[in-house]
């Protein structure tokens, strides 16, 4: 393996700053630069920060832009780091606002802070985290304010540059999460308008607001601020992050962002800063780091998408982050940020603001990658989605020899292209395993890297859990972040009180952690205390999924498993096996090995069986669902071979849900009997017989309707025939 060059700031960031000067200025000190950039003191630097501002906090109040500010800061330090606590914190923060935006409906920084709640949610799915956020913006898109921007009041509209970055990513944001356009397209409108009024196409840079338009520097010059455009030129980032490939408008952005880019590069000052007026620093030598922050931020980004020339942009990223290092005192506090409404000429140099913390944290996080990737060619694995349907928390697989790699020297960790922002993974059975979220069509691309490279792996979110419970009768139960199941073992036979069966049982569930230990361990999960219950009543039925084979008219059940073994146990995936011995089916003895599988983020389980039989002529299987006095709703769907079940509902518990699928290779027929309804499929002894079984409950927040439901069947349907296709590109390990 080659011997990975350090990314070094010493004598590169000094010699750049002599080339910037030209010869007309003297550059900072060695001495006062870092003495190197590497992934670990990137990190260090930005939780030092981090941990200052945790212990020091605003007196903004919560929703205020300067929070969200800070608060996408937090979020990308918590997407790098090995330290929980950072999106603990922000967690935190949005309990305690209960998840809402900021007092005035149509103002864009009262928006800032839902970009936070937004990738929350798209790592832990809690349905509280949007609502009210996209309840607000479902009454802006109902009750538009429309017209020119001319003396239109800021709370109105986004008359001022600042808001370019507070509320267009939200909106992106909100778009990548539901799938609905017209949060994509009322962002995308809404920026050309504000860019059209403020944005001077000869300077490539964007004034303040109207109130600037005709004023000048003391110098002759146009005023255009530094954080101004910064908070421009991080919201170009941050609207690209989501905003689809193929969309016509894209280029656009890109070229806005690259003019951008080019003006600004040539106006950082010697010290790696860029002062608060652009275009007569002189009459503004104040160091200010919270625009020369978000600039840095754009540049890594830039240059690390490929959209922004190495050799141009990187020893800018180098010279401004030296520069902002230098700002952090020892505590962790960064200094040399202009307060809010305070004179760009005359501020204490000691002065701090959330909002610099902010900018600081994610510019660190795209020096970070750009350090993490210095020296390495990571694989690029393409995942692209060919359905029209979203898909949502899939796991995709990528062929990994765990053999090949010296465990020392290589451990796979995916970065999200895009955000930079480090992915939950799981090794299993020779593929490394995580999950992505496409738009129907959308092609989105991840890193593969030695985890040598970075200085932390967050700590996985572990949505999975599979395992034997002997305390409770032998069962086996697994779950998800969706929903639980169990079968039962052989203890339960020898117990009078029980009745046997190899039904399949459904564990509800309104939360998105594992819950099955803790049900176990208190022996009271017949009631909802707040996370679902279990209120299934399997029977002598198939339950959920459970297996008959079908002789003429007749069922032939199994008795309980015999045997079982543990594959896996997430965080993404769990998998086990079990035996059942041999039962009569009829005219013929059988016996099976089945294979169960669930992944996260989906609410249906993967059952591959084995069947050993006495003949070897096909098997008749049925795949069974519980029958329910009263008004249920049965869907059978023959285009995908799929049999649903909405139960009758039992208040206060709501309704419980049901589906089969058997692959159409595979499929049969529909039919009913012993309390129960069937999917039919052909199975060849000896050979895997295919089928899923998945569970919904109409209190957890995902499924409120048996319409949502059958919905949400029929796409995951279509997800088996219409597969993520998945490459790796052009890409080695050094």
């Amino acid at each position: 393996m080659k011997t990975m060059r350090p990314f070094t700031l010493t004598s590169l960031a000094a010699l750049t700053a002599l080339l910037l000067c030209a010869g007309t200025c003297t550059a900072e000190p060695a001495a006062t630069l870092s003495d190197a950039v590497e992934p670990h003191a990137i990190l260090s630097a930005m939780e030092r920060v981090a941990d200052w501002q945790l212990a020091n906090p605003s007196t903004h109040a919560a929703t205020d832009w300067t929070q969200g500010v800070g608060d996408t800061g937090m979020m990308a330090l918590a997407g790098i780091s090995g330290d929980r606590k950072y999106r603990d914190a922000m967690v935190k923060m949005g309990e305690d606002n209960s998840w809402k935006l900021g007092p005035y409906t149509y103002f864009a920084d009262d928006q800032t802070v839902g970009q936070t709640y937004e990738e929350l949610y798209m790592q832990l799915r809690q349905p509280k985290m949007l609502a009210a956020l996209r309840a607000q913006f479902d009454f802006i898109l109902a009750n538009p304010h429309e017209g020119n921007l001319v003396h239109v009041p800021k709370a109105d509209r986004w008359t001022w540059c600042d808001a370019l970055f507070m509320a267009p990513p939200a909106w992106l944001r909100l778009h990548a999460l539901t799938g609905d356009k017209r949060y994509l397209d009322f962002a995308v409108n809404n920026w050309w308008r504000t860019s059209d009024y403020l944005y001077d196409k000869d300077e490539h840079l964007f004034y303040r607001d109207n109130t600037f338009f005709d004023k000048r520097e003391a110098n002759g010059q146009k005023v255009f601020w530094s954080r101004g455009n910064g908070w421009v030129m991080a919201g170009l980032v941050r609207v690209l992050q989501y905003l689809p490939v193929d969309h016509p408008e894209r280029a656009r952005f890109e070229r806005q962002f690259k003019d951008m880019a080019t003006r600004l590069v040539g106006l950082q000052q010697a010290d790696g800063l860029w002062h608060a007026s652009l275009l007569d620093p002189a009459s503004f030598p104040l160091k200010e780091t919270s625009g020369s922050s978000l600039n840095a931020y754009a540049f890594a980004w830039g240059v690390n998408q490929g959209l922004l020339d190495r050799a141009t942009f990187e020893p800018s990223v180098r010279k401004a982050w030296s520069a902002l290092i230098a700002s952090v005192q020892a505590d962790g506090k960064l200094t040399h940020v202009q307060p809010i409404g305070h004179d760009p000429k005359s501020f204490d140099e000691g002065a701090t603001e959330v909002y610099g913390v902010g900018g600081f944290l994610l510019a660190g996080s795209e020096i970070y990658r750009m350090a993490a990737t210095s020296g390495v060619k990571p694989q690029i694995v393409v995942v692209a989605n060919p359905a029209n349907l979203q898909r949502i928390d899939e796991v995709v697989e990528v062929a990994f020899d765990a053999a090949a790699a010296p465990a020392r020297s290589y451990a796979p960790v995916v970065m999200d292209a895009m955000t930079s922002r480090i992915l939950d993974t799981q090794l299993f059975e020779g593929k490394l395993l995580f999950q992505v979220n496409l738009l129907p069509h959308e092609t989105r691309r991840y890193l593969l890297l030695p985890a040598q490279q970075l200085a932390a792996v967050p700590p996985p979110d572990v949505k999975t859990a599979a395992r034997f419970v002997p305390e409770r009768l032998d069962d086996f139960a697994w779950e998800n972040d969706r929903i639980a199941h169990r079968i039962y073992g052989p203890a339960i036979l020898k117990d009078p009180k029980q009745t046997v069966s190899s039904g399949v049982d459904v564990w509800v569930k309104s939360v998105r952690y594992p819950i099955a230990d803790k049900w176990y361990k208190a022996r009271n999960y017949h009631v909802d205390h707040g996370e679902g219950l279990d209120n299934y009543d399997v029977g002598t039925t198939r339950g959920c999924g459970g297996i008959s084979i079908v002789d003429g008219k007749t069922m032939y059940n199994s008795s309980v498993f015999k045997n079982w073994k543990l594959l896996a146990s997430g965080p993404l995936r769990a998998s086990f096996e079990l035996s059942y011995d041999s039962w009569d089916a009829g005219k013929r003895k059988v016996s099976e090995t089945r294979r169960i599988t669930l992944d996260a983020g989906s609410n249906f389980s993967r059952v591959d069986s084995v069947f050993s039989s006495s003949k070897a002529t096909p098997l008749q299987v049925g795949i069974g669902i519980a029958q329910r006095k009263g008004e249920g709703r049965l869907l059978q769907d023959e285009s995908g071979a799929a049999l649903s079940y909405w139960e009758p509902e039992m208040p206060p518990n709501g309704s419980i849900a049901c589906a089969v699928l058997v692959p159409t290779e595979a499929w049969s027929g529909y039919g009913a009997g012993d309390g129960s309804y069937f999917a039919f499929g052909k199975a060849v002894p000896g050979k895997s017989f295919l089928y899923f079984l998945g569970a919904g409950w109409s209190k957890s927040g995902d499924f409120p309707t048996a319409e949502s439901w059958e919905a949400y069947v029929r796409n995951f349907s279509l997800s088996l025939k219409f597969p993520l296709a998945v490459t790796v590109e052009n890409g080695k390990r050094d």
